[in-house]
């Protein structure tokens, strides 16, 4: 499983001209399912997530996690991260997740981040979005599991 995270002061998400998830300062998670995944690895993504310490604490430092800092997360199902781009000038997705894996472990992500925040703001799976953020930093790390 893949996360690309972004520390942002905002971010949304439109589907069809209608905003269906937005926050303030937090996380905007674009997440990959790969063929193998498992809700082992979602849980420990998820974790890593939560825990990964971009937020700058009193002396500016990037120490405080998204708990810490009382972020939002926006988690944005993103089903080219897993692409093998190694060669050639078009993407191959051997490696994603068929449809029905991906939704599932993007399902079981969201609900447990739900659980442990109290609130967490979602993409639709398979919908065309538009995401707009203003990515802070900019900050961008790559989480894989």
């Amino acid at each position: 499983m893949i996360g690309l995270i972004q520390r942002v002061t905002e971010a949304r998400v439109i589907v069809d001209g209608e905003i269906v998830a937005a926050i303030g300062t937090g996380i905007l998670l674009l997440l990959g399912v790969e063929r193998e995944d498992t809700q082992a690895h979602a849980d420990r993504l998820l974790q890593r997530v939560l825990n990964y310490r971009i937020f700058a604490d009193v002396a500016g430092r990037m120490n405080l996690s998204l708990r810490d800092a009382g972020g939002e997360l926006l988690v944005v199902p993103q089903f080219t991260l897993p692409a093998d781009t190694r060669k050639g000038n078009r993407p191959g997705f051997s490696s994603a997740a068929a449809p029905k894996l991906g939704e599932n472990l993007f399902g079981h992500f969201c609900q447990n981040g739900k659980k442990q925040l109290g609130q967490l703001q979602q993409g639709i799976f398979g919908a065309d979005m538009q995401v707009h953020l203003i990515n802070d930093g900019p900050v961008t790390f790559w989480l894989q599991t």
